[in-house]
């Protein structure tokens, strides 16, 4: 793992949801200095996106082909 564990941290929480059935969640927080190292840092230019995101139909058909 890229991180020390002492600049991670991970929640975990499961409830009944509104349709009446089992949701699990998971939180993964990082501390914002320990992202510089890997360039995702908010203040570094290469954490945002330089390119626009693929059209509709291209998230369509990879959500199929993924089942």
């Amino acid at each position: 793992m890229p991180f020390a564990a002492d600049v991670i941290a991970v929640d975990l929480a499961c409830g009944v949801g509104d349709d009446g059935r089992w949701h699990g969640w998971v939180g993964i927080r990082v501390q914002a200095a320990a992202l510089r190292g890997l360039g995702l840092h908010p203040d570094q230019p290469t954490a945002t996106a330089t390119n626009p995101s693929p059209p509709a139909w291209w998230h369509a058909a990879a959500e199929r082909r993924a089942r």
